[in-house]
C-alpha cells in the first residue's frame, strides 16, 4: 500500500506542476493548493511504512519523468530523442532505488499491527 502512496503522489504532482505553470483564476489557485496538498498527505503516508529518502527519490523521479511526457503530449514540447534516453535514466534510476530498497522501514504483513 505505501508504494501506492508514492504512484499517487507522482501522478498528483503532475497536476499541481501543471497548476503552477497555468493557473490564472482564484479557483485554479485554489486546485493547485489542493493538489499539492494532496501530493504532500500521500509522501507522508508513504514515509510511515518506507525510508524517506527512497519515497522522495522515487517520487521527484517519476514525477519530473511524468512532467516532461505531460509537456510534450499536452502542451507540445519539443521532442528529441535526447529527452527520451534522459527520461529512460531517470525511470531506470526510480527502478533500481525501488528493487535495491531491502534495508529500513519494512511493509509489515496483512494483520500485522
Amino acid at each position: 500500500m505505501a508504494w501506492l502512496y508514492v504512484f499517487f503522489a507522482a501522478v498528483v504532482e503532475v497536476f499541481w506542476v501543471v497548476g503552477l505553470s497555468y493557473s490564472d483564476s482564484a479557483l485554479e489557485w485554489t486546485g493547485t493548493a489542493i493538489a499539492i496538498i494532496f501530493s504532500f498527505y500521500f509522501i507522508i503516508r508513504a514515509c510511515e511504512r518506507l525510508p524517506s529518502g527512497t519515497v522522495y527519490a522515487v517520487f521527484t523521479g517519476s514525477g519530473a519523468a511524468a512532467i516532461v511526457l505531460v509537456d510534450i503530449i499536452v502542451f507540445g514540447e519539443p521532442f528529441s530523442p535526447v529527452k527520451l534516453f534522459f527520461i529512460a535514466l531517470i525511470l531506470a534510476g526510480v527502478v533500481g532505488i525501488k528493487l535495491t530498497d531491502g534495508d529500513g522501514k519494512q511493509e509489515p504483513e496483512r494483520g500485522e499491527p
